[in-house]
């Protein structure tokens, strides 16, 4: 029955979609748009052995979004019907006639390959997962204390039709799965986290089994016990491909977010065809990778994903756009505009962000770093878009001796600047590795992928400890 009536309003908003567009564009405007979202969400939580959290929700919309003098109007319903829509559309457009619109130039379809589809399997599926995750990390013995295993999925239906005469609809699953592990010796608690997840089905798990992730969060928790505090100081630092990009997104990816540089809230701000890097340094935003988190055929405004080339051997060279934004400078997005759902206004958000690939050899990097400090898992952090500035939680980290790894440390941050930490890179690995996480932004929440290969850093700022035992 809930199918039926899903496509009797995609059907009622193709066929009425000119009539509301129309009338949300009577009293003039730049551009019109119906955004319609069904999203299926399930979560479940297994912690210390029991299943404490289920959740699942069906959620479905249409908002309209109307831009007039470079200013969003915006209101949603959750019971759309081709009567309320229009006059929804009169109130944003603040009085009754009708616009020119155009139809039918362009329409895109999109969806996502799964092979074992979420949405058709049930809560047992979901918990024998998180079972099998739960008794791999207990299976380490009684330094393990707590054990959290959550995974999510969602199916995600959107249509997005405009006044330029374009229509869109794709379809996106995501999985998210993670396990935290903390452990103690008697003298201390420590924590391991590992996830996994991307636009894919549970075949995910049949490629990373859940214990596979069990099993890094938990030796990670019971290496740090073994960890020695961290020294304080600036340190050269060769990040990881295992590191997941964290840096990247946080200390440089926001800061080439084209709404953030309009409002001279970006280090970026003015510097496009500038040196911002070191010339083996390439940056790379990419929405049409198959199955990672931030991928998808189409992006919230309708835009086709696109593959964008940031900084290409240390200069900058684009921002990320989306329409609005775009349409004041006179450009085209660059399919970068997203939501978390019908209810929020699209704003420029990054998909799957990395550092590209080098040609540095990762052992090499390494063994041709005489001391420093090995990030091979970041935590959280916190950046000031406007400086660079940034400071970020090291999960896993070594000291490098000789060019060697010795022991790990604990109690790390790792202090600099984002353009500064780019200009001095000085080796780029030929590997790449990426990490999962929900983008958060404006209040909104979105999936992202980031990335990249082994690099080195010449100097950051390690906050440690002053004298270490």
């Amino acid at each position: 029955m809930v199918e039926v009536e899903t496509l009797d309003i995609k059907e009622m908003l193709k066929d009425k979609a000119g009539h509301i567009l129309s009338n949300l564009l009577s009293q003039g405007g730049e551009y019109g748009e119906i955004f319609y979202e069904k999203s299926r969400t399930s979560r479940m939580h297994l912690e210390n052995g029991k299943i404490d959290k289920v959740s699942y929700g069906i959620d479905e919309g249409v908002g309209l979004r109307l831009i007039r003098d470079g200013k969003t109007y915006y209101g949603y319903t959750t019971q759309p019907t081709y009567e309320g829509l229009i006059e929804l559309a009169k109130t944003l457009a603040r009085g009754e006639g009708y616009g020119a619109v155009a139809v039918g130039k362009r329409y895109l379809e999109g969806w996502t390959p799964v092979i074992i589809d979420p949405d058709s399997q049930d809560l047992h599926y979901r918990a024998s997962i998180l079972k099998r995750a739960e008794e791999k990390a207990r299976s380490y013995g009684d330094r393990v204390k707590q054990v959290l295993s959550v995974l999510m999925d969602k199916t995600r239906e959107v249509l997005v039709i405009n006044s330029f005469g374009e229509t869109a609809e794709d379809t996106q699953k995501r999985v998210v799965f993670f396990v935290e592990v903390v452990a103690s010796n008697g003298e201390e608690l420590q924590r391991g986290y590992e996830s996994l997840g991307g636009r894919k089905g549970f075949e995910i798990f049949e490629e990373t089994p859940p214990e596979l992730v069990a099993q890094r969060a938990t030796e990670r928790a019971l290496l740090m016990l073994s960890a020695k505090p961290a020294p304080a100081g600036n340190f050269t630092v060769v990040m990881s491909a295992q590191a997941g990009g964290t840096m990247i997104h946080e200390a440089v990816g926001h800061g080439l977010e084209a709404d953030l540089v309009q409002q001279g809230l970006s280090v970026y701000a003015g510097k496009l065809d500038k040196k911002v890097a070191s010339e083996l340094v390439s940056v790379v935003d990419d929405a049409t990778l198959s199955s990672h988190n931030g991928s998808f055929t189409i992006d919230d405004e309708g835009v086709p994903a696109q593959r964008k080339v940031l900084i290409k051997d240390g200069y900058l060279v684009g921002y990320m756009y989306d329409r609005l934004r775009a349409m004041k400078e006179g450009r085209e997005s660059t399919g970068n505009g997203r939501r978390q759902s019908y209810a929020h206004i699209p704003i420029v958000r990054m998909t799957n962000t990395f550092i590209d690939k080098g040609k540095d050899n990762p052992d090499d990097i390494l063994k041709d770093t005489k001391n420093g400090v090995y990030v091979v898992k970041m935590g959280g952090g916190e950046v000031n878009t406007v400086t660079g500035d940034f400071v970020f939680e090291i999960m896993e980290g070594y000291m490098i001796e000789n060019g060697e790894i010795t022991y790990p440390i604990k109690g790390a941050t790792l202090i600099g600047n984002g353009p500064k930490a780019l200009q001095d890179v000085d080796a780029v690995g030929n590997d790449l590795g990426c990490a999962i996480g929900t983008c958060g932004k404006d209040g909104q929440g979105v999936p992202v992928t980031d990335a990249q290969p082994t690099v080195r850093i010449k100097q950051l700022t390690l906050g440690g400890c002053q004298v270490c035992k």
